[in-house]
């Protein structure tokens, strides 16, 4: 695609599909096709039926970006198309999580250590795999979005459409329910 590489930004994209460059929205199935089937496989089961929210994901992008306002983050907004889909979808099949609270099951020290860091990254999103069947959809995806995919508070706010601090409560309940059920499996 002409003059489009890495360091074009999603909403520089966006512009060009709004003024008719219909095919450079092939851009974003390319960035974010991995990153909303890893996010999908935390709610779905089957491998078909995230494919293919992915792939509806994608068409409802296409078919409303002329109205996305380029003054947002465009990440924040598929994200927002995708979490939509996987919670519908979730409610259809009437499948039950549990809740948990990550806040005080991490501690966050003053100084961070790159490796120390990097090393409680893992352990966590370990956890955060072994636990993410038994929370209830609405801490699955707070965990899912920040440990997974790393994305900071205010983004998932805005992908959620809740406040901040609903975001910082539903990740320390998460927590709480993870700790909860390691310390059940101790006994």
């Amino acid at each position: 695609m002409e003059n489009i590489d890495e360091k074009t930004t999603d909403e520089e994209i966006v512009l060009r599909v709004q003024a008719g460059d219909k095919e450079v929205f092939g851009v974003f199935v390319d960035r974010y096709q991995g990153k909303l089937l890893r996010y999908g496989r935390k709610f779905l089961a089957q491998k078909e039926e995230i494919e293919d929210m992915v792939q509806n994901v994608f068409i409802s992008a296409y078919q409303n970006i002329l109205g996305f306002d380029v003054t947002q983050k465009f990440s924040s907004w598929i994200y927002r198309i995708a979490h939509n889909a996987f919670v519908n979808a979730l409610r259809k099949s009437k499948t039950q999580y549990l809740s948990i609270d990550f806040d005080t099951l991490l501690s966050h020290p003053a100084y961070e250590d790159p490796d120390t860091k990097e090393r409680e990254q893992k352990e966590t999103r370990a956890l955060i795999d072994e636990g993410l069947e038994d929370i209830p959809v609405k801490y699955r995806e707070v965990l899912v979005l920040h440990y997974l995919e790393d994305l900071p508070y205010k983004e998932i706010a805005e992908i959620l459409e809740v406040p901040i601090g609903t975001v910082g409560v539903r990740i320390k309940r998460a927590k709480e329910f993870i700790k909860e059920k390691i310390d059940k499996n101790k006994l």
